[in-house]
């Protein structure tokens, strides 16, 4: 075979095989799912199938950033080309902000201002009326408020319903204003909203925002958790992470169906589910509980698979990647559990504080402190290996999002989109 001969074969071969990794790359399955909603496609803070970069900068692999009005930690969501994050004004804690952004570059494509009925207080550094995270369905998004409201609107903005939860059924009596995220199941928008006052987890629909159930809470009271769904042997179960218990919770009637005790005060993280089981904690320096669902009554003694009493957080989520468990403490305690026994497998100081949860791809897990920096460990190890340190320079509360190829982060001052 000759030089040229030679030559073209190695181009044949060269495009041969970039046609081959695009079609493989576009089968059905094999891209992220779209972040919808709190903590992704699974609520479990898990992008599978993408591949963000691991080393960045304030300067390096940004492909663009965009300041924010106001305040907030909610994450940002993604459909399409669309980002949408909401934001509150701290001066004026009843001007609330629901803003789309175009994912090319950062644009701001419309934004809509709200004004809340009834802020509560928040904490001076962090969080604000914008801490839940809002759900889209494709169709419409739903941004609640730590005000006690919530908005409807199309893709394009435009006011579909609202409702003043905290005018209806009492202003929201707790510290740190409301942080729990709404919940979407078929046509029901589901609301956890604990606190000191009287207590209760709604159901509206979503297309008109009337009451589907309203079930009350009573003797339970200030906690932050967002509402998830796990899988039963009799359907699904809607799962709600409280001060000193967890309810297993009918998501179609509201009925209550079962009951664990353990947790401690001021639940905060939002459970994670996998191998059969939910992975809740509750803080300060409470326990973390592997949980069977299913059940009736109070299963405390019957459904506790196991619990670990060292390295639980008060803020952060907790992530579960694999067969391993992963948690980091506020200040920066990071450890790694056997997610079928519970046993400590390993546990790191990193480094500074942390209000963020972590994420994570099949290979990745992103740990992001309160000082900007992003700590990139190699998941499925039975060691700690660090991948990468990466540092922004402007502090971050909000819990980061994987956006494919990219990395979204949400610091104090703007969105950072991060890509190779």
């Amino acid at each position: 075979m000759s030089a040229k001969q030679k030559m073209y074969q190695q181009i044949y071969l060269f495009i041969a095989g970039c046609l081959l990794l695009g079609n493989y790359a576009s089968r059905p399955g094999l891209a992220a799912e779209p972040w919808t909603q709190w903590r992704g496609p699974e609520r479990n803070g898990i992008a599978s199938g993408a591949s963000p970069p691991l080393t960045w900068s304030a300067t390096e692999n940004v492909r663009w950033k965009t300041p924010l009005p106001g305040s907030g930690i909610s994450s940002p969501i993604l459909w399409k080309d669309r980002i949408l994050v909401t934001a509150a004004e701290r001066e004026r804690p009843n001007q609330l902000h629901l803003i789309c952004l175009s994912r090319q570059d950062g644009s701001i494509l419309w934004q809509r201002r709200f004004w809340g009925t009834a802020p509560t207080r928040f904490h001076s550094t962090k969080s604000s009326m914008a801490s839940p995270t809002p759900i889209t369905d494709g169709e419409f998004v739903y941004a609640y408020y730590g005000t006690g409201d919530v908005f409807c609107v199309d893709l394009e903005g435009r006011l579909q319903w609202q409702r003043s939860l905290a005018g209806e059924y009492g202003r929201f009596e707790n510290r740190f204003s409301a942080t729990s995220s709404p919940l979407l199941l078929n046509d029901l928008l589901i609301l956890q909203c604990d606190h000191y006052g009287p207590s209760y987890a709604i159901a509206l629909d979503k297309r008109t925002g009337q009451n589907i159930w309203k079930t009350a809470r009573p003797k339970t009271w200030l906690s932050w958790s967002s509402p998830r769904l796990v899988p039963a042997q009799d359907g699904q179960e809607l799962i709600l992470c409280s001060s000193l218990k967890i309810d297993g919770l009918n998501p179609q009637t509201g009925q209550l169906l079962w009951t664990i005790d353990g947790m401690r005060r001021e639940c905060i993280p939002t459970p994670v589910f996998g191998h059969g089981l939910i992975y809740a904690v509750s803080g300060p320096k409470g326990p973390t509980l592997a949980i069977r669902p299913g059940g009736r009554g109070n299963v405390t003694e019957s459904h506790v698979k196991w619990e670990n009493q060292r390295g639980a957080p008060y803020v952060p989520s907790a992530i579960l990647v694999g067969d391993y468990y992963y948690l980091v403490d506020d200040q920066g305690i990071s450890t790694c559990l056997d997610a079928h026994s519970g046993k400590r497998i390993w546990q790191k100081r990193l480094s500074g504080a942390y209000t963020a949860s972590p994420i994570a791809t099949d290979r990745s897990i992103y740990f992001t402190n309160e000082d900007g920096l992003t700590i990139v460990l190699a998941a499925h190890q039975e060691r700690y290996i660090e991948r990468a340190r990466n540092r922004i320079e402007e502090s971050v509360y909000a819990s980061p999002v994987i956006d494919d190829g990219q990395l979204l982060i949400r610091s104090t001052r703007h969105l950072w989109c991060i890509s190779k």
